[in-house]
């Protein structure tokens, strides 16, 4: 796939979301570029700040399987990876797979959950499978997780841990638009848009996976000139003696 297509996929995306997305084009550029890239995105924002209808209607545009996991203080692991499961009709077990086979997860609150089930989108996150029982099962090859936090209130809520910190390629702050784009929202409410009903959300699908799959190939064939990469390690390299942060950037994935 030529890089002329990759912007055409990219613009029609942008496109579609404008649907329903109003006043927030940084944090769309952020999420398209982590689909294009095959990063996660961490959007944290109050409540009512469209962060699920953002992710919704991302998965709609690209023809994805989209699944949602609420997050909640008595979740388990095998709740989002998947279990055996023993029939005793046949004598064995069989697996069956949880939301997180799926193209796009929204993991909704990912903080209300506590550390031991959070850390079960570890593997998932970094190498696209899952490990149950010692058997590796492969994940989506678009994969993506687009997990929300709720800044206001943090009573049984759980930090998350460093290690998952760093498998978000980008940690995104949504805040309340202005007046104007408020208008704007009420406005389409008026005319039928419903957060509730994807039906009323008139997506078009622009893309599908497989050929997400081909865009992704075509953006790690970019070459990056020498001085722009010493460019980006100063930066990764100086966020590590700042006083003012606790940890810096880690070297990440090439």
């Amino acid at each position: 796939m030529e890089l002329e297509s990759v912007t055409r996929t990219t613009e029609a995306i942008r496109r579609e979301l404008s649907k329903v997305v109003v006043g927030m084009d940084g944090v769309v550029h952020q999420v398209i570029v982590a689909l294009l890239v095959g990063g996660h995105v961490l959007l944290e924002g109050p409540p009512g700040t469209a962060k699920t209808l953002l992710t919704r209607a991302l998965a709609m545009a690209v023809r994805g399987d989209f699944r949602r996991i609420q997050f909640t203080p008595d979740l388990m692991p095998a709740d989002i990876v998947g279990v055996n499961i023993f029939h005793s009709q046949t004598a064995s077990f069989q697996f069956s797979p949880g939301p997180v086979f799926c193209d796009l997860l929204l993991a909704d609150e990912i903080n209300r959950a506590p550390a031991k089930t959070q850390s079960a989108l570890l593997e998932a996150m970094q190498e696209q499978q899952v490990t149950i029982d010692r058997e590796s099962h492969r994940l989506s090859p678009v994969f993506t997780t687009f997990a929300t936090q709720n800044p206001v209130e943090y009573e049984g809520t759980y930090p998350l841990p460093e290690a998952q910190l760093d498998r978000f390629m980008f940690k995104t702050v949504i805040g309340y638009l202005d007046q104007r784009h408020e208008v704007e929202i009420l406005s389409r409410y008026q005319a039928g848009l419903d957060a509730a009903r994807p039906s009323t959300f008139g997506i078009e699908p622009c893309t599908s996976v497989e050929e997400l799959v081909e865009v992704r190939a075509a953006v790690r064939q970019i070459v990056v000139a020498p001085p722009m990469l010493e460019y980006i390690t100063a930066i990764i390299r100086g966020t590590r003696g700042l006083p003012a942060l606790t940890l810096g950037a880690s070297p990440g994935r090439p």
